[in-house]
């Protein structure tokens, strides 16, 4: 792991594979390690370099205010175009997870000669908060039973670890794949705070981002090619939205993982990355 700055940012990076290749830059959702090694991996083995990074406010990027952050969702994408113009490979493949794929949408419609591909795994057309009236919301009694469990102690790496898998059993997850994960991540945040860590292990800072203006509407803009994956049991983000996705970007290619929920599953790491392949 390393880090790149571009327009002033510091992003945390991990590279896998070698350069000779188009790159496909995968961003986090929020820190890089919501993408599973066995997922880069594989990509790195057939033929495509990946850097996957973290979000700001997250792992080894800059870190500042979590609790009020001063940039926007359209910020985020900036970065991740000056990402990739500052790895030097050319267009870049760009995929997000979660939260990333809100980040990745705008990227690739704000910037389109940043990117020559699109994947979008987890993740909704719409910002946080309430959805539009078409789209399936988060599932009330997981949401119900994820946010009622008290705080961990963050200064206590074991403690954070458990709470992560326990909140991945809630929502259909690995719970052991999930709490080393989290104890990854732990050593990875720069300090205990717990705005700071709650930014790394639970995306938080997303609910305090200006998320405007919509860019819904703006989907069908989209002129790369792109591939939706989605799982079929994820609570949090329905399956209905990556469908709503999938149908309104001309050409979109829609993958659902009837075993998956918000994670990509190790088992299910040769599917996705074979899709991702075909996409080029």
């Amino acid at each position: 792991m390393t880090t790149v700055n571009a327009r002033g940012i510091t992003s945390g990076i991990e590279s896998f594979g070698d350069d000779n290749a188009p790159l496909v830059l995968l961003a986090g959702g929020t820190t890089m390690l919501s993408w599973p090694d066995a997922l880069c991996e594989r990509l790195a083995a057939g033929g495509r370099p990946v850097v996957r990074y973290d979000l700001r406010d997250s792992g080894k990027s800059t870190t500042t205010d979590p609790q009020a952050p001063a940039y926007t969702l359209r910020d985020l994408a900036a970065d991740a175009a000056a990402l990739a113009d500052a790895l030097g490979r050319g267009p870049a493949h760009l995929a997000g997870i979660g939260v990333g794929g809100m980040v990745a949408q705008v990227a690739v419609l704000d910037h389109p000669s940043a990117f020559s591909a699109l994947t979008l795994v987890g993740t909704r057309p719409v910002a946080p908060g309430p959805p539009d009236d078409d789209l399936p919301d988060h599932d009330q009694v997981t949401m119900s039973r994820l946010f009622a469990r008290p705080m961990p102690d963050w200064a206590d790496r074991e403690a954070v670890a458990e709470f992560a898998a326990a909140g991945a059993e809630i929502l259909g997850d690995d719970p052991v794949a999930a709490r080393a994960i989290a104890a990854r991540v732990w050593d990875r945040t720069p300090g205990t705070a717990p705005p700071v860590q709650m930014a790394n292990q639970m995306g938080m800072v997303f609910s305090r981002l200006d998320c405007r203006p919509r860019w819904r509407e703006r989907l069908p803009e989209i002129e790369v090619s792109t591939l939706v994956v989605h799982g079929r049991r994820n609570r949090f983000f329905p399956v209905g939205n990556g469908e709503a996705i999938a149908r309104v970007i001309p050409g979109a290619r829609l993958l659902v993982l009837e075993e998956a929920a918000t994670a990509v599953p190790d088992a299910a790491a040769d599917e996705v990355t074979e899709a991702i392949l075909t996409l080029g």
